[in-house]
C-alpha cells in the first residue's frame, strides 16, 4: 500500500509545484498590486503544501518529487502565449489561474478516492479544502474583473 500512497502523494507534490509556479507567473504578469500580492501568497501556500506532502512521502520511506508536471509546464507555456495576445489582462490571468485550480481540484479529488492511511488522508483533505477556497476566490475575482471590463 505505501508504494501506492507515495505515488498518490508525489502526484499531489507535482500539482502543488504546478500551482506555485503558475501563481508566481501570474504575479509576474499582473499589473494590479492587490492581485500580485494574492498570487504571491497563493504561490507560497502551494510551496508549503508541497513541502508537507514531500515530508509525508519521506516519512513513508519514499523519494519525494521535487518539480512540477509536464502538463503544468505546458499550461504555463499556453498562459504565456495567451497573456501576450491579450496584453496580460488581469481577467485573462485570473481565468487561466482558475483553469489551473480546476486541475488541482480534480487531482485532489482523485487522490481522496484512493485508499489512504488516516494521517495521510487528513493532510490531503485539509489541502483539498485550501484548493477549493483558492478556486472559489479566483473564480469570484475573475467574475469581478469580467464585470468591470463590460
Amino acid at each position: 500500500m505505501s508504494t501506492n500512497v507515495v505515488s498518490v502523494l508525489n502526484d499531489l507534490v507535482e500539482t502543488s509545484k504546478d500551482g506555485e509556479k503558475g501563481f508566481l507567473k501570474a504575479a509576474e504578469d499582473t499589473r494590479d498590486p492587490s492581485l500580485k500580492l494574492l498570487f504571491q501568497n497563493r504561490a507560497q501556500k502551494c510551496a508549503e503544501g508541497a513541502r508537507e506532502l514531500q515530508d509525508a512521502v519521506t516519512h513513508l520511506g519514499g523519494k519525494p518529487e521535487t518539480g512540477g508536471s509536464m502538463t503544468g509546464a505546458l499550461h504555463r507555456g499556453w498562459v504565456d502565449v495567451k497573456s501576450a495576445m491579450t496584453g496580460h489582462s488581469d481577467h485573462a490571468i485570473l481565468a487561466e489561474c482558475e483553469r489551473g485550480e480546476d486541475a488541482a481540484k480534480k487531482n485532489y479529488r482523485q487522490a481522496l478516492d484512493k485508499e489512504l492511511p488516516a494521517d495521510v488522508r487528513a493532510i490531503v483533505e485539509r489541502q483539498y479544502q485550501g484548493v477549493l477556497e483558492n478556486h472559489d476566490r479566483i473564480r469570484d475575482l475573475r467574475d469581478q474583473y469580467a464585470a468591470a471590463k463590460s
